[in-house]
């Protein structure tokens, strides 16, 4: 069952094969067998999931169920969950119960009816690459237990890695679903700003942040992108647009497409066999019947020094809310009010969110204001202007996920600057708001490589239309690592 694609599972549950409580009952043995190892879940629902397994089957049998009913999933733990812990893997909210679902949630559990089987691990309130910052502690990569798997959305990516959930949701600021999809062999994709809601979404910033999903196959991933997907008025960034069939765009051949190849992403940072891998990549998708042509993205070399003065400004607003009075982490023995707010942030964030929360407030401040936050404003609108001229020649731009494979834990805890490095290839997609997605490519010494596209503003079926003819003609994503398949 844990090496189905979501459409074989569906086909299962409708023509009896399994019930939905028996494909439940599966992932949930695998994950109180398999998951002390990697760490991927900070709440397991077992409770929850038999109760909505029960329910989905019913549907069934009532013949009222989506293509996803009963069909497990699990939530990146900033997803609120009514009644279930939210943490965002900090002390800070380690024991807050969400009063309200997300938008997200309510689709996919309320309306199309998948089962939660509970909250993944994460760098602490998303605050990361390397899911080394979370409170309940580092996240391990399934194909090498000694590595990273990458973050944000590390224990999303890992649960899906090692078949311990069929598809899990995750999110992208900077590049928290590509990156570690990149790291453990996966398809991941960050939709538009605005596909998805936020409504319910714990903020780290609110401008970049985006839900999206990971999954073994661009068609997986098309299944609930599609529910996932779509305007929400709870969500005043929320884009009020139709939502194409991304099921429907599986189905367009790549023949005839044009794919730009920037130069900004292919210098001197990438390691040597990552590049051998994409340009391998770049010779499968030209068999198929693309067109690559090289393009210009020139501001695009600035987005990290761009991104780490609005993410962190943005997040220094964000997080002023957690001040131990109105909810949240508390301390104890205070004299006053000013030290209840030193101590217990003091207390509930971990060391990068503190960085950042620093930072932030330093380029918001009197006097700094116009000569960080604003210049890194320019230069946002500046990447977003290139992308738009670039998609004026080709279709879509394709470029590595990563400059290398997954690093071993602690080899970049020490230098804040090389651990933000690693999101050099994702932080313009988000700047610019655009869909990117991440897709296996190969491998380098056993260890994944992935490939990314970019797309223009709501082309989520173009972007996975040519992920899952390059799987069709390929076996890299059905790849799964040893001791988890």
């Amino acid at each position: 069952m844990h090496t189905s694609s979501l459409k074989k599972l569906s086909e299962g549950l409708r023509t009896r094969q399994f019930s939905s409580r028996e494909l439940t009952q599966h992932f949930l043995a695998r994950i109180d067998t398999l998951d002390p190892q990697i760490n991927s879940f900070i709440t397991v629902t077992a409770e929850r999931a038999l109760s909505q397994a029960d329910a989905a089957d019913r549907r069934i049998a009532e013949g009222t169920a989506t293509a996803l009913t009963g069909i497990p999933i699990a939530q990146k733990d900033l997803f609120c969950t009514e009644g279930v812990r939210t943490s965002c893997a900090s002390r800070m909210l380690d024991r807050f119960i969400a009063p309200y679902d997300a938008t997200v949630v309510k689709k996919l559990h309320a309306e199309a009816g998948m089962v939660m089987l509970g909250k993944c691990n994460m760098d602490e309130f998303a605050m990361g690459s390397s899911n080394e910052t979370s409170w309940y502690g580092p996240v391990k990569n399934p194909w090498d237990l000694n590595r990273v798997p990458g973050g944000s959305s590390g224990g999303s990516v890992a649960a899906v890695a090692a078949g311990l959930a069929p598809v899990a949701t995750a999110t992208d600021t900077g590049g928290s679903i590509r990156q570690p999809a990149a790291l453990t062999n996966l398809t991941g994709i960050k939709p538009t700003y605005g596909r998805v809601s936020r409504f319910g979404m714990i903020a780290f910033a609110s401008s970049l942040d985006q839900g999206g999903v990971v999954a073994r196959s661009a068609e997986d991933a098309a299944y609930v992108l599609q529910a996932m997907s779509g305007f929400d008025p709870l969500d005043s960034t929320s884009a009020d647009r139709p939502v194409d069939d991304l099921l429907a765009g599986l189905q367009h051949p790549i023949s005839g497409l044009k794919i730009g190849l920037p130069a900004e992403f292919f210098g001197d940072g990438m390691a040597v066999g990552v590049r051998a891998v994409i340009d391998a990549a770049i010779k499968t998708l030209e068999s198929l019947g693309a067109r690559c042509v090289p393009v210009q993205l020139p501001n695009a070399p600035l987005s990290v020094p761009a991104y780490y003065v609005v993410a962190p400004a943005e997040a220094s607003s964000n997080l002023s809310r957690y001040d131990g009075v109105r909810f949240g982490h508390r301390a104890e023995g205070v004299k006053n009010l000013e030290e209840l707010y030193k101590k217990s942030r003091g207390e509930g964030f971990g060391a990068e969110v503190q960085r950042r929360i620093m930072m932030g407030t330093y380029v918001l401040s009197h006097g700094y204001y116009d000569a960080y936050y604003l210049q890194a404003q320019k230069v946002r609108r500046l990447i977003s202007r290139d992308f738009k001229q670039a998609f004026e020649q080709v279709d879509l731009i394709l470029a590595p996920t990563t400059t290398d494979v997954a690093f071993r834990f602690g080899e970049k805890t020490d230098d804040p600057v090389a651990m933000y490095l690693n999101d050099v290839y994702t932080i313009a997609a988000n700047l610019a708001g655009i869909p990117a997605m991440s897709l296996p490519a190969g491998f380098v010494d056993g260890l994944p490589v992935g490939l990314q596209l970019m797309g223009n503003y709501f082309s989520e079926a173009r972007l996975l239309g040519v992920a899952h003819q390059y799987q069709q003609a390929t076996a890299w994503h059905t790849q799964m690592p040893k001791g988890f398949n």
